[in-house]
């Protein structure tokens, strides 16, 4: 079992240390949670009240914290809590699943795939022709990379992910469980003979380095040339990308939100869950879409939207106002 000194664990945060405690810290714990051995965090303001509950020996608080740690308890003041919380969740975090042999006998790999020095793949995978896999990279049992993709150095794809033909994926980046990569995108249009034609999508998948994909996520390849995903960007559960839109760096994507066709995103855009954006609109960078709220054109950089349609925030705020007013008037 790991354990750590507050001392250790503040030095690894730079932090500033307030009280002392004799107690090793064995893990991390939510505050209203948390027990003697273990360490806790603040990283708001109304959460201070809990402190004097908490069971916790210490937390990780911002440096302007207005409350004592108490006797045998301590703070390690840092600029940003949340930041450094992270750097202690990764010291105590347990290992990933082991794998016994760097590629397990049941995967299925085409002679002509190129796989990387230290890459391991697990039961069950299937790597098509052509594909190429960077140097350290884990495929989780149950992955299938289909013909001619590229996933760089130190990616990891987890379990029940799919990667259709032609994609490609960078370097240090995580696909999570039963994502796809690469499905075609929903093109249809009437037609007198078929009902309903289906328009080939024949372009692919970039995604950039250091992305994340949540769990059931889709990103639907190009109708021709291809939907980008940007690097950095965080891309939650549950959440559609459709043909031809394009991500820039850095662009969050909270649960159950979705992207039609040919949606462009600037840089740092955030999208909250639930939140839906019409095809071929334009998010500029640094904009904010609430949760739920549904986007119909283009929104200015810097912007944070609010509603279902989609208004500027404050004109929101000042709708539902208006709207509660005239309720209770009744």
């Amino acid at each position: 079992m790991k354990s750590y000194s507050v001392k250790e664990i503040s030095e690894l945060l730079n932090g500033e240390l307030v009280g002392s405690t004799s107690n090793q810290i064995l893990s991390p714990e939510q505050l209203e949670l948390a027990q003697e051995h273990q360490i806790s965090f603040i990283g708001n303001k109304k959460y201070e009240k809990l402190w004097t509950d908490s069971k916790a020996s210490v937390a990780v608080v911002n440096s302007d914290i207005a409350i004592e740690p108490g006797d045998n308890r301590a703070f390690i003041k840092v600029n940003n809590a949340d930041l450094a919380m992270s750097k202690v969740l990764e010291l105590f975090a347990p290992p990933h699943p082991a794998f016994e042999v760097e590629i397990h006998p049941t995967a299925v790999i085409h002679k002509t795939a190129v796989i990387g020095e230290g890459t391991k793949i697990g039961a069950g995978c299937y790597v098509g022709p052509n594909v190429k896999i960077g140097n350290h990279t884990i495929l989780y049992p149950n992955v299938t990379v289909l013909d001619e993709c590229t996933i760089g150095n130190k990616t990891v794809l987890w379990s029940g992910a799919v990667v259709r033909e032609r994609c490609h994926i960078g370097s240090h980046t995580i696909i999570h469980p039963n994502a796809t990569i690469g499905a075609d995108g929903f093109g249809f249009r009437p037609c007198p003979q078929q009902g309903l034609a289906k328009i080939p999508q024949i372009g692919n998948v970039i995604i950039g380095n250091a992305v994340e994909i949540g769990a059931n996520a889709c990103v639907d390849r190009g109708k021709f040339s291809s939907t980008i995903v940007g690097d950095g960007c965080k891309i939650d559960n549950l959440v559609q990308i459709g043909h031809n839109s394009v991500l820039g760096k850095f662009c969050i994507m909270a649960g159950n939100s979705g992207l039609a066709g040919s949606v462009t995103l600037g840089d740092g855009v955030i999208i909250g869950g639930s939140a839906s954006i019409k095809d071929h609109s334009t998010i500029g960078s640094g904009a904010t879409i609430g949760a739920g709220s549904g986007v119909t054109g283009d929104v200015d950089p810097g912007k944070v939207m609010l509603g279902y349609p989609a208004v500027e925030a404050r004109t929101a705020l000042k709708q539902w106002a208006i709207l509660k007013r005239m309720a209770e008037a009744k």
